[in-house]
Order: structure tokens, then C-alpha cells, then sequence
């Protein structure tokens, strides 16, 4: 029909559709860029079997009106930028969209890398004594120095062993946010390694391994099978350990009493133990057995901050280091909203743990004390001294250990001197580490008669652990009837003391107190008496635990 005056022509409507397609992507972050030259839509997900890829959805384009050119390959999907650099002509974060100029450049295809800037503290943290570090979330792989080549070879492992996938599944197993995620998956989309199986309610995807993706995973496979965590830098992990040294806290009085506070132990000793503790070096605890070497040793560390943060591994040039162990380490992470959005305020890939305590006695060999690689999956574990860092590593039964004394002080008498540790691994290559902790040697043994005078020099403190005096003795009777609830006599107690040890000169052992008070509620349980005190019931305990003592 024709038109009449002042009627809109069909080019008018194209021109207002031109200009409202360019207000919309203005306010996306897209001002400066044509209608044209708009990137579409996601393409809608089909259920592809592997190698297929899902079509595209159709796109309206100048090429669909009357008197326009197509649209080349260029202008239908413009190159995906960088992970973590922004589109030309976006807002940065924080900065309003200002116009753009009417005739742009040709946008910079590669852009130079960014600079990394300083990571900002944690949201909601503030360094305290319990806790004077937490890693910051990474912003992007760049500002991270994140090895990309060893984030694909996880993921495709991963997407291998667990046949299909969602994508932020992908993200949560790398402990990487799905922002720095996504993009690798596009661009693994493209290049036909992966391909889409389903959608989720949540904008995501599910993805599968394409027949070229599972050769690529398998051989990733013959490098190594490790498909957890995305390793942090080495330089980060020794950084973190001296922020997080115990060399610098210096716990006082107060600090030891709470540490010791479900512990009887003479004030004399608490004052010899506390400068050591403060001091962060390393000690002797000797004495005769059963007077609480090792239980005192446990306790050192809660005289220090509660909490550490260490990685689940590292990355050596490509190696993988394991060094969080759920057997050593008590994890105790920051409790935080949860939920899809919730983005958490910290590095996911490291792990808060309550500061290590790690007691290693007769069974000590020198291979725990070096790095341990599995031939099998090539993932190396990290070794004693290494997971004990910035906590406490006790060496138990001091002497009675496989391998020689020898053996034991030259590995270590320069890292104790030295306060840094060399490793070696799988691949030839030598690593320096920290070794930041308090190591403590436990033996019924004479120090002297153990080692000689150039390795006492290392060590700092050589504390004797007494025998108990008859008061503290009696005092342990009440608490450990209290623990083991059987009603305290003080004149059954008495007797035992005037029968069993004064006469024959025994010594008192912190431990016999809850030995013989076991040896009695046993006798009366399986008499089917009622568990008490009696002079009796002591007799027959004596009988049995001094036998050949």
C-alpha cells in the first residue's frame, strides 16, 4: 500500500532498531560498538553426543534486511577476550561508561598483559594473632601468574574421570572462581575438545569430553593422573610461611598456662619450658618414661596463633607437590553465607588448619623426611618438616628410630641452623623451603650420650622432665579419678603410697596414677563389684603393673 506523508519508512524503523540495539549494548558494557558488530547469544545447548557440537542459535543481523551486506565471520562472533582482560571500550570496574568517540581505532587484537596490581585484603578479615594471614581471591589468571597450561590438563583429567560435568563442578574441583573458568571451557567449546550435553537452571552448562578431548585427557593421563586443586606458586607458599612464622609471635606466661591449662605440671617446669616455646627453635625433653614428654610436646603448639593457611599443593615447574594431609592437618576453614552467589573472601586452593602438631616416633625413616613421588600417578607428597611448617614437629622415642642417629642429624643440622630445607624432586630439580617450625626431641635417653657437642649447639634448650613430687602425685589421683569417674579416697590413695612405693623406694610417674586407677575399674567390673577405692582392689593392680618393674 502506499504511504503517506510523515508515515516512517521501513528505513527509519531500521534506523531507531539500529539505535535501540545500540542503547541496550551501551549499557551493557558494549558502548562503541555497532549493531553489526554485536556478538551474539550463547548458542542454545543440544544433546550432542561427543565430537558434535550444538548449533547456534539464529541470529537477526543487517544481512536479514533488504539492502544490506552480509555479515562476515568477523562481525557474527568477535574474538573472545583474554581471561581477565576487558572487551575494548568497556568500563573498567569501579569507572562510568563515558561515550566513545564517533570513528574508533581497529580494536587491539592482542593486548598487552596488565599489569598484576597488589591483591586487596580479604573482605571481612582483619590479621590477627589467631590468624595473621589469609589469601586473597585471585582476579585472573595473569594477575595470579596461574599456570593455564596446568589448569587445562586438571580439568580435561577431571571431565575424563567423571565422564560429564558441570561447568561451575569444574570450577568448584580447581578451587578457581567460575568467572576465570568459563572462559577456558569457551575456548575448549571451540576448539572441539569438549562439547555441550545439557543445560542447567543455573546458565550453565554440562559438559563431555569430544573423541579429540579424550585423546588429549588420556595423554595428559601418561604426565600425571592429578585432577584436584589447582596448585599455588612456590614463591606464594614461601611467602605465606613467613608471614605466618612462628619465629615472630613470642607466646607469653599467660599464652603457655592456657596451652598447659588441662595439664598438671609443675610451675618449675613451666617456667623452664616458656622461653623455649618462645623462642621457636629447637629443644631436648628427657627424662624417664612416663612422666608426659609427649603429652607436654602436643601441647606446645597451643601457645601459638589457633590457625595457618597452606596450600593443597604447589606447582614446581609443572610438578605437583601435595602438602595438605587430612592425617596431619585438621582443616578448619572460615565459615562463610554459602549459597550459588556466595563468591567467598579467600583463595579457595589453600586450606586453613588448625597450626600442625606432627609426632613421628619409632617409625621414622629417612624417606618421610624426603619428597615421595608416586610412580604410578607421578603426584608427589610432601614430606614431615615440610607439613609441620609454622607448627610443631616432635620426634618421639629419640634413639630407638631404624635408621642411625647419624643419619637423622646430618639431614637435618643445617636446616635447624639454617631455618630452610633443600628437596629434591622426582625430575632431578632441587627446591629450597622453608623450615619453620619448633622441632622437639623426645627420649628417655641422655641427650649427651646421644648426640655430640656440635648438634646440642643447634638445639638450643635441653629440658629435663622430672619425676613428680609425692604432692603432685597425690593431686593426679583426684583428677584422673574425676576422668575416669570412680569416687576419690584419700585414705585408699594414702595406703597405696605407704605400701607399694615408700618402703621399696619406687619413684612416682605421672602416668601410674591413671594406669593403676584402670587396673582397678576393670577388677571391679568384671567382678561385678561396685567401682570404688579399696586398699584390696590397689593390691591387686600393684601386683599386676609392677610385676617386672
Amino acid at each position: 500500500m502506499n504511504q503517506t506523508p510523515g508515515s516512517p519508512s521501513s528505513g527509519n524503523v531500521d534506523s531507531q532498531l539500529d539505535d535501540l540495539i545500540s542503547r541496550i549494548h551501551a549499557l551493557s558494557g558494549d558502548k562503541g560498538r555497532s549493531a553489526s558488530e554485536a556478538a551474539p547469544q550463547r548458542p542454545a545447548p543440544t544433546s550432542a553426543g561427543p565430537g558434535q557440537n550444538a548449533p547456534a542459535n539464529p541470529v537477526r543481523t543487517e544481512a536479514t534486511r533488504p539492502g544490506t551486506a552480509p555479515a562476515t565471520a568477523a562481525t557474527a562472533r568477535p574474538n573472545t577476550p583474554p581471561p581477565g582482560s576487558l572487551p575494548p571500550g568497556s568500563p573498567r570496574p569501579g569507572q562510568p561508561a563515558t561515550p566513545s568517540p564517533s570513528k574508533q581505532s581497529p580494536p587491539n587484537r592482542n593486548p598487552p598483559p596488565q599489569a598484576a596490581r597488589p591483591k586487596a585484603a580479604p573482605t571481612g578479615y582483619q590479621p590477627n594473632r589467631d590468624e595473621a594471614w589469609r589469601p586473597a581471591e585471585p582476579e585472573s589468571m595473569q594477575a595470579s601468574k596461574i599456570n593455564e597450561t596446568l589448569v587445562e590438563s586438571i580439568i580435561f583429567r577431571y571431565i575424563l574421570n567423571a565422564g560429564e560435568v558441570e561447568g561451575r563442578k569444574i570450577a568448584d574441583q580447581v578451587q578457581l572462581p567460575f568467572r576465570m573458568i568459563e572462559p577456558i571451557l569457551e575456548r575448549l567449546k571451540m576448539d572441539q575438545s569438549v562439547a555441550y550435553k545439557s543445560a542447567t537452571a543455573t546458565n550453565d552448562y554440562v559438559y563431555i569430553l569430544t573423541e579429540s578431548g579424550r585423546a588429549i585427557a588420556r595423554n595428559h593421563l601418561t604426565d600425571s593422573t592429578y585432577h584436584g586443586s589447582c596448585p599455588v606458586r612456590l614463591t606464594e607458599y614461601v611467602e605465606s610461611i613467613r608471614l605466618q612464622s612462628i619465629e615472630g609471635q613470642y607466646p607469653k606466661r599467660k599464652d603457655l598456662e592456657r596451652a598447659f591449662s588441662d595439664l598438671l605440671i609443675n610451675p618449675k617446669m613451666l617456667r623452664r619450658l616458656g622461653p623455649a616455646v618462645a623462642s621457636g627453635r629447637g629443644m631436648f625433653l628427657f627424662g624417664f618414661p612416663g612422666n608426659g614428654k609427649t603429652s607436654i610436646a602436643e601441647r606446645v603448639t597451643g601457645a601459638f596463633g589457633k590457625y595457618i593457611w597452606i596450600p593443597r599443593a604447589v606447582d614446581i615447574d609443572g610438578e605437583v607437590l601435595r602438602v595438605f594431609d587430612p592425617m596431619n592437618h585438621e582443616a578448619a576453614m572460615p565459615e562463610h553465607s554459602g549459597g550459588l552467589l556466595d563468591s567467598g573472601s579467600f583463595d579457595k586452593r589453600w586450606v586453613r588448619i588448625k597450626r600442625p602438631t606432627i609426632i613421628a616416633g619409632g617409625e621414622l625413616t629417612m624417606d618421610m623426611l624426603e619428597v615421595l613421588n608416586n610412580p604410578t600417578s607421578n603426584i608427589s607428597e610432601a614430606p614431615l618438616q615440610m607439613k609441620s611448617n609454622c607448627g610443631t614437629l616432635v620426634i618421639d622415642d629419640f634413639g630407638r628410630q631404624k635408621m642411625s642417629i647419624d643419619q637423622l642429624l646430618n639431614r637435618w643440622i643445617i636446616p635447624l641452623e639454617k631455618r630452610y630445607d633443600f628437596l629434591n624432586m622426582a625430575s632431578g630439580k632441587k627446591i629450597q623451603v622453608p623450615f619453620d617450625q619448633l622441632v622437639i626431641f623426645s627420649t628417655n635417653l641422655e641427650p649427651k650420650d646421644l648426640v655430640d657437642d656440635a648438634f646440642l649447639r643447634r638445639i638450643p634448650y635441653k629440658i629435663e622432665v622430672e619425676n613428680p613430687p609425692e604432692a603432685d602425685f597425690r593431686k593426679l589421683f583426684e583428677i584422673m579419678c574425676r576422668i575416669t569417674k570412680i569416687p576419690y579416697d584419700a585414705d585408699a590413695v594414702d595406703y597405696l603410697i605407704k605400701t607399694h612405693y615408700l618402703p621399696v623406694d619406687r619413684p612416682f610417674r605421672n602416668c601410674q596414677p591413671r594406669d593403676l586407677l584402670l587396673q582397678v575399674r576393670n577388677y571391679c567390673l568384671y567382678n561385678d563389684l561396685e567401682v570404688e577405692l579399696k586398699n584390696e582392689y590397689f593390691d591387686f593392680a600393684c601386683d599386676n603393673y609392677f610385676s617386672v618393674m
